[in-house]
């Protein structure tokens, strides 16, 4: 028989990573596409992890450390508690371990999170109270829509690494954000990803103007067209 863990659980700030404002710069209105080309290709989290799209409101582009809170499935106690832990420009990264049964926040808790300082939200699981959450203007990214209500009795742990989406944040990872999706910097390696995005950028803005240009296939793919490494049949 195991014992009951503490109630809430959290890691000092003291104890946690931060960016500082200078590499989050680096980030500003930087496709998340890229994002993941600078990490290999995968950066992004799960595509069930939405953005929560509002009618006639174009998706922001955000960039902030993650502060990360495990509430665990169908409690909101930890996000309650993790309202005194947000500094400014954070973005919270709230598991819920995938749980659809209900929403894993509401309106009230993502307007307090404005209050706050925060500049978006990230979960596994729905939300719920739309209307409320549109007026907030927050961004939030999620799994899609449910009323059902939270528990508010924990345990939870703020601050820790967090299973969501296919990755593992951390607290001071930085995540980005926009239509495509969510995308997760970890916090050793956002120098070395700042130094691949100025290369990155430089040949995305070279394809762009060709393609504007009236360009229609690729050198690259020309090359392999005239190799033998492509065959036609009847």
């Amino acid at each position: 028989m195991i014992e009951n863990p503490p109630l809430i659980q959290i890691k000092k700030s003291s104890s946690r990573n931060r960016p500082s404002i200078k590499q989050l710069k680096n980030f500003k209105d930087i496709p998340t596409g890229f994002i993941c080309d600078a990490l290999n290709g995968y950066a992004a989290l799960d595509t069930n992890i939405k953005p929560l799209h509002f009618p006639g409101k174009n998706v922001k582009h955000i960039v902030g450390p993650a502060l990360t809170v495990f509430s665990g499935a169908a409690d909101v106690l930890g996000m309650s508690i993790a309202l005194s832990e947000i500094q400014t420009g954070d973005i919270i990264v709230n598991g819920v371990s995938g749980f659809q049964g209900s929403a894993a926040v509401g309106d009230r808790i993502v307007g307090m999170i404005k209050n706050n300082g925060g500049v978006g939200l990230v979960t596994d699981g729905p939300m719920r109270d739309l209307e409320g959450i549109v007026k907030t203007g927050l961004s939030c990214f999620c799994t899609g829509l449910n009323p059902n209500s939270p528990y508010n009795s924990g345990p939870a742990k703020i601050g820790y690494p967090t299973e969501i989406g296919g990755k593992t944040i951390h607290s001071g990872d930085i995540i980005v954000a926009d239509a495509d999706g969510v995308t997760v910097v970890p916090f050793n390696k956002i120098d070395e990803v700042i130094e691949k995005l100025h290369r990155i950028i430089e040949l995305e803005n070279a394809m762009d103007e060709k393609v504007r240009n009236g360009l229609k296939i690729s050198q690259k793919a020309l090359n392999y067209i005239n190799t033998d490494q492509v065959i036609y049949e009847d």
